[in-house]
């Protein structure tokens, strides 16, 4: 999942970001309202970390702007505040939760892994292709009962291709859902982690190269190479 931090406490907005690397998020900084707004206008974010109380541009202003958009991109907002009227006013300019200073962490991880689903098409709990299944919330991947250990960007890889559905996601998409604004769109970094990602996962391959268009892991019940496929005569697509 994308996700935005805009917090003009430079150390908590770092530390928030590196809290949320670590559990598998792509996440992209911004250290006051009018940057945030810009950076939410060119990428598509699950969730926005927005704190109140910003220079140039408020909180409360870009939050409605999210909310004008018409953007799928939900918000929880971050206060010093705790009282009941502040966190009213934040709901009512359309944030989807609010989190008062100082929070646990794993409650703001908590929060916002909920708020990301509600942010995209609705997802099954545990994701599963062939013998190969995919547990967001525990952050485990499994092939015939077996642990596949991934690295963060394998795994967000692999969630993204399993959670499409069978339909095909291509590469830059890729690179925007799972890495952050520091990658570069020119180098070869979801192909390299894609055939890395194929060897881990090993035979048969559940993961399709459709050639001008991306990747993609068919549907439950049907894998390129098995038995289905040779009952229906279909031709497994290139790699």
């Amino acid at each position: 999942m994308r996700i935005l931090v805009v917090e003009d406490e430079q150390p908590l907005a770092e530390a928030i970001a590196r809290g949320l690397r670590r559990e598998g998020m792509a996440v992209d900084v911004a250290f006051d309202g009018e940057s945030g707004h810009e950076k939410v206008t060119v990428t598509r974010y699950d969730v926005v970390v927005l704190d109140r109380d910003l220079p140039k541009m408020s909180g409360d202003e870009l939050c409605q702007e999210i909310v004008r958009s018409g953007a799928l991109t939900r918000v929880i907002m971050l206060t010093a505040s705790s009282a009941i009227e502040d966190r009213v006013e934040g709901l009512s300019l359309g944030a989807d939760d609010y989190l008062a200073k100082p929070f646990a962490f794993a409650e703001l991880v908590a929060r916002v892994r909920a708020l990301a689903r509600r942010a995209t098409p609705a997802t099954p709990p545990v994701l599963v292709a062939a013998d190969v299944e995919l547990d967001p919330a525990k952050r485990t991947v499994t092939r015939s009962g077996q642990l596949v250990d991934l690295t963060r960007k394998e795994f967000g890889v692999l969630e993204v291709l399993m959670a499409a559905g069978g339909t095909v996601v291509s590469s830059e998409e890729l690179l925007e859902r799972v890495w952050d604004e520091n990658a570069d769109p020119f180098t070869t970094t979801v192909r390299v982690t894609v055939m890395t990602l194929r060897k881990k996962l090993g035979e048969p391959g559940i993961i399709e190269t459709v050639v001008g268009s991306g990747y993609r892991v068919p549907a439950a019940g049907r894998v390129a190479g098995t038995a289905l496929d040779s009952a229906s005569g279909a031709r497994p697509a290139e790699s």
